[in-house]
């Protein structure tokens, strides 16, 4: 690659990404309400406007409309904005971690469901299937086309992402009496699994567990929360995955600017 490409080349794969991450808030917003993903055309949840083009540009509009609906002024969440710009991240840091390749393609489509069941598990405690699944799918299939890892270890890690969690479920429960993670969880460590390997999976498991805790003890001690308050399991797992895969991406970028 020519050395004068490569800077284009990344603002391009951040601008796709970005326009990505305008799909991933419709799956956001409509997976756990159970609406089409397809229909009706994206508009405001509060009045049913038609959003058009000039204000449906990833980051843009949401500064140009300052964060309010053309129509009837309802404010437009954070969360919007801030996804696109995750979707355009990720899609720089598969490229400056693992190059145009099989393995950057893999990287970049699991971390963009990734950050889709984060957002929904943070906001409705809940994993979707329609999602956990093909995630897993997407681990298999690329390692047999030479993806992130070995096909051995990503049906090991499919294997240990399951079997880790509902043994913390069921014993859980054994001495608490309520589960300690969702089935939700389960399906989505097993595709974390898939994806990145029985290492990576254990890596991820750990890292989600610590970040648990430290939300958990923070709300605690805020008078926010107590021992039996909720918390989004599957979030912490999408942060720990996308953690482990870009870190070192993410290192050299900030090194950079």
């Amino acid at each position: 690659m020519v050395a004068w490409t490569r800077p284009l080349l990344i603002v391009y794969l951040f601008a796709v990404g970005a326009a990505v991450g305008s799909f991933l808030n419709v799956l956001i917003y409509r997976l756990p309400r159970r609406q089409s993903i397809v229909r009706p055309r994206s508009h405001c949840p509060a009045c049913g406007e038609l959003i058009h083009w000039y204000d449906n540009m990833p980051l843009v509009s949401w500064l140009l409309l300052r964060a309010r609906c053309r129509r009837c002024k309802a404010p437009i969440s954070v969360r919007y904005p801030a996804v696109e710009a995750a979707g355009g991240l990720v899609a720089v840091l598969a490229f400056l971690r693992f190059g145009l390749t099989t393995a950057g393609l893999e990287a970049v489509l699991f971390a963009w469901l990734s950050i889709v069941l984060g957002v929904i598990d943070l906001e409705h405690q809940l994993l979707p299937d329609v999602l956990t699944y093909p995630t897993i799918v997407l681990g298999v299939a690329g390692a047999l086309a030479g993806g992130l890892t070995t096909p051995l270890e990503s049906v090991l890690g499919v294997v240990v992402g399951a079997g880790l969690p509902v043994l913390v479920i069921v014993l859980y429960k054994a001495i608490r009496g309520i589960e300690g993670m969702g089935w939700g969880d389960v399906k989505y460590l097993a595709a974390i699994g898939a994806v990145v390997g029985v290492q990576g999976c254990l890596w991820v498991l750990i890292l989600a567990a610590i970040l648990g805790a430290l939300v958990g003890v923070g709300l605690v001690a805020a008078g926010r929360g107590s021992g039996r308050t909720p918390l989004p399991f599957g979030t912490f797992l999408a942060i720990a995955a996308l953690v482990w895969l870009y870190l070192p991406a993410a290192w050299r970028l900030w090194v950079a600017l």
